[in-house]
């Protein structure tokens, strides 16, 4: 299988944009995909609908729609509309987040993301195949709510559109548990960092919730959706440095010191000493040490940075594992243009 190319918008900064000819070159380049975010400012629906409004081929897609920030019905909802609109080319991505985030910015409880996600993804489906009027009872969710607080009136509805029940629908995951839920449930997963050479880093987890999933679901059938940072400089230091802080800033400080998906992952991947050291420092509020204390290997085997040649190189080990179905699509993170059309004269 030809791995796809993909690009992914970030969150941004202070102010909402969307580069519009930045994402019209990806489109005219072959780039299957681009994809939005959101954290705790702006959202990751309005941008895909712009985005979908103003191109004709290429997919967008969430990475990701925070679960709990909003209900299942209510995605389900955009999910019809835009893909409706946009011709079949919109895909759901789906992340629990982590408690910091959904405790501290929407003031819900965190819940059980795992729970969460099976129930969420069960109750969109429902109302996308419209079978028959939504019911759910779940520790998450009762649709029909009843209970204290509720009028008693609410009654199974079924949607008045028409939605796709073979919609993609992917999920942010990247601890065991979530890769093995990802692969039972959802039709492939996004990974915020990966070494293309260790698949077999995920491969157990992704093996069981095939078989739990049943009915002949395989590789074939779920998409590693790979984010993989792209810095273009002949400059090798130079085009280190933002992967190495967005590193930092994700095993160091996105989540607590029990819980950090990103550190486990590093400490998964080798970096054991480096994960600890590196999450030290930023919980202390050493940023610089932090950023520091990434390894050159782990940035080198994440993302693909330095001059063109070393990142054309490079490219062949993530295309061999598009080719032995372990990579479904490289999802690009800061590249320049004349980065994308790289990899584009040399992965597709």
């Amino acid at each position: 299988m030809a791995v796809k190319l993909g690009l992914t918008l970030g969150t941004g900064g202070n102010k909402a944009a969307v580069d519009m000819d930045y994402i019209r070159e990806a489109e005219n380049l072959g780039y299957d995909s681009v994809w939005t975010a959101e954290a705790w400012g702006s959202d990751a629906l309005t941008p895909a609908a712009w985005v979908l409004a103003q191109t004709s081929k290429i997919k967008v897609g969430t990475g990701i729609v925070q679960m709990p920030a909003r209900t299942p019905a209510s995605v389900a909802m955009a999910c019809m509309t835009l893909d409706h609109l946009s011709g079949g080319r919109f895909i759901l991505g789906l992340g629990p987040s982590g408690p910091q985030v959904i405790e501290g910015w929407y003031g819900v409880p965190y819940g059980r993301p795992l729970t969460r996600l099976r129930e969420y993804v069960e109750i969109i489906r429902k109302v996308l195949a419209r079978r028959e009027p939504l019911q759910h009872e779940g520790f998450h969710y009762q649709i029909p709510m009843t209970g204290e607080g509720t009028t008693g009136l609410g009654k199974p509805l079924k949607s008045v559109l028409h939605g796709d029940p073979n919609l993609k629908i992917v999920s942010a995951a990247i601890s065991p548990s979530g890769v093995k839920a990802a692969a039972e449930i959802v039709d492939g997963f996004i990974p915020i960092y990966m070494d293309p050479d260790r698949f077999e880093v995920f491969e157990p987890d992704i093996n069981a919730g095939l078989e739990k999933a049943g009915g002949g679901k395989s590789m074939s059938d779920f998409m590693v959706l790979a984010y993989c940072q792209v810095r273009m400089n002949d400059d090798l230091e130079e085009a280190r440095q933002p992967v190495r802080e967005n590193l930092a800033f994700y095993i160091g400080g996105m989540g607590a010191r029990d819980k950090n998906f990103y550190n486990d992952f590093a400490k998964r991947i080798g970096y054991v000493d480096a994960a600890v050291e590196i999450q030290d420092h930023f919980l202390a509020g050493r940023r610089k040490e932090a950023v520091d204390a990434v390894p050159d290997e782990l940035v080198d085997r994440t993302a693909l940075v330095g001059p063109k040649e070393r990142i054309v190189e490079r490219l062949q080990d993530w295309k061999k594992a598009g080719d032995k179905g372990q990579v479904h699509t490289i999802v690009t993170r800061g590249a320049s243009v004349e980065a994308l059309r790289v990899l584009a004269e040399n992965a597709l």
